[in-house]
């Protein structure tokens, strides 16, 4: 079975992410978007956040929380905010049974790698098994993305 690439982008970038693991994997593409969009404007739209993230707050989804179905692996990506993923995602991983599956983190980011996420993850996915992962900053090439599967496909799978 192919994988279920889900991702949340803001700018466009983890979308980007999100497509090329699908390209590289076979996988299927699926957005998570939220009923309210953040501020056009990234200043705004880093206070709007900041807020939602203290609160633990999980916005509304307007696509995205459709069921996994059998896939067995599933790619979640999200930019990195404030050291952990986006709002958005923490409603999809509240709002979907992920029971067994095997999640595969990615991010992306303008330094600061996971942060927290993959133990934020952990957390919210203690039912399934949580890889890993692969955090590239947005100026990553497609080669590095292709080889990091490569290299990890086997421990990816299994």
């Amino acid at each position: 079975m192919n994988p279920l690439i889900v991702y949340y982008s803001y700018s466009g970038i983890t979308k980007g992410l999100a497509e090329d693991i699908a390209l590289i994997t076979d996988g299927d593409l699926r957005e998570i978007e939220p009923e309210e969009p953040y501020s056009f404007s990234y200043n705004t739209a880093v206070k709007e956040v900041r807020a939602q993230i203290e609160k633990g707050y999980c916005p509304p989804l307007r696509r995205g929380v459709e069921s996994v179905g059998d896939a067995e692996t599933i790619f979640i990506g999200s930019p990195n905010w404030l050291r952990t993923f986006a709002p958005p995602v923490l409603s999809f991983l509240r709002s979907v049974d992920l029971s067994g599956k095997t999640i595969i983190p990615f991010c992306t980011h303008g330094g600061g790698g996971f942060g927290h996420m993959l133990e934020d993850y952990r957390r919210e996915c203690a039912t399934s098994d949580v890889r890993e992962g692969i955090a590239l900053k947005g100026g990553y090439s497609f080669d590095e993305l292709q080889g990091w599967l490569e290299a990890n496909a086997r421990s990816l799978a299994t």
